[in-house]
């Protein structure tokens, strides 16, 4: 049988609100939620501004907690909870086996690992705090607050986490092992995991500027993004709606770099090539790509690169943008809230601009939407992600035939 997926629900909090509606508004308007970090001293970073989630609210009680998990769990059970709402689905009192999920996260538990050194230091340690730090907890709060008791899956695969998430549960369901599946991935921004990135120099000390000639590096967000993937055919039976269907996708890794991507963008072209190929598509229907984009001097062109070596004369017919200079760089989340913004430019046949974008580069030389979103017509589209450790993954979507 050949078992096909579909979207159903989409969740997001992010630096431009804590819904799908402020997400999706803020990227059409153009709108950045960058601005100086405010939770934290940022005082001694590389950049002091990051995508940071202001006024945000969480009650523990709805989600049967006592008191308040992790922040960027905190971050992923609403925006999961939304997607499920939108979704339609009633969680079971029971654990439902029918039901699966897969979590994604860089950093785990980051604030609760400051609070535990903290208490160290103090000698005042709180188990609480460690167990919060274990990246399995979030997926276990999701699990006891949805009911899901399918297979489960968490990846860390650096910043290819949420595009390789939404793939595995892409995968579960043809398989037959789930009828539906929460994808749910977060991260939030603390001070050990950015005093990393701002060693590695990967972000900008100005402003993100992706596929610019004067780009500099990133920066980076924080938030969580959440789908609910389900079998076409149960979906249909349930007269649910069907934002688009997950066709294909594909990870693999460069084995080459910490950082930096390898010679021509060879490990991201086969990545797109074999999600591509896995989706059963012709390049030539490619509307949209929604690229990784983080604004870094050596990865951008090799995404370019790799765009054109499997799209061809199409890559230069049809808008590549970012959206990292509006949300920054969502570490785990960002595939999963990449690939939510693709799937609405296929429901709204709009495209997010890349802001920040000042001067055309030789190297980066598609049609980048700069700063202002357009309408076009999408009607299958790829969303690309990459991370640490020369992971990427690559998710294609499209409208349902």
């Amino acid at each position: 049988m050949n078992r096909r997926a579909v979207i159903t629900g989409m969740g997001v909090v992010s630096s431009l609100g804590r819904d799908l509606d402020a997400f999706w508004e803020g990227l059409i308007e153009g709108r950045s939620g960058i601005d100086r970090i405010d939770r934290f001293d940022p005082e001694g970073l590389r950049n002091e501004s990051a995508g940071q989630v202001r006024d945000f609210h969480f009650q523990p009680e709805a989600f049967g907690l006592e008191e308040a998990p992790d922040l960027g769990t905190q971050f992923m059970l609403v925006a999961a909870r939304e997607a499920i709402v939108r979704a339609a689905i009633v969680p079971s009192a029971e654990r439902d086996p029918g039901f699966g999920g897969v979590y994604a996260t860089n950093f785990g538990g980051s604030n609760a690992w400051e609070t535990y050194v903290e208490g160290l230091l103090e000698g005042q340690v709180r188990q609480a705090d460690f167990e919060e730090f274990a990246f399995v907890t979030a997926a276990e709060h999701a699990c006891t607050a949805f009911g899901i008791g399918g297979p489960c899956a968490l990846l860390s695969v650096a910043c290819a986490s949420g595009a390789a998430a939404l793939g595995v549960a892409l995968d579960m369901i043809r398989l037959g092992e789930a009828r539906a599946v929460l994808v749910a991935c977060c991260d939030a921004l603390a001070p050990t995991p950015l005093s990393g990135l701002s060693t590695l120099r990967t972000i900008t000390d100005e402003m993100i500027r992706p596929f610019s000639a004067d780009r500099s590096g990133t920066i980076f967000g924080e938030g969580g993004a959440a789908l609910v993937l389900e079998e076409l055919e149960h979906a249909r039976r349930r007269d649910a709606k069907i934002v688009c269907e997950v066709l294909g996708w594909a990870e693999n890794n460069n084995a080459y770099h910490l950082t930096a991507p390898d010679q021509g963008g060879a490990g991201m072209t086969r990545v797109v090539r074999e999600a591509i190929e896995d989706a059963g598509v012709d390049p030539a229907g490619i509307d949209y790509v929604n690229a990784h984009g983080t604004g870094t001097q050596p990865h951008d062109p090799a995404e370019v690169q790799a765009i054109k070596a499997v799209l061809g004369s199409r890559a230069r017919e049809i808008p590549v943008s970012s959206i990292k200079a509006a949300v920054g760089h969502m570490m785990g989340a960002a595939g999963a809230a990449e690939a939510i913004a693709t799937a609405l430019a296929i429901t709204e046949d709009v495209v997010p601009p890349t802001l920040n974008y000042r001067e055309p580069d030789p190297e980066c030389d598609l049609d980048h939407v700069p700063n202002v979103a357009r309408h076009v017509e999408v009607r299958r589209a790829i969303s690309i992600s990459a991370g640490i450790g020369g992971n990427n993954a690559c998710v294609v979507l499209g409208e349902v035939s």
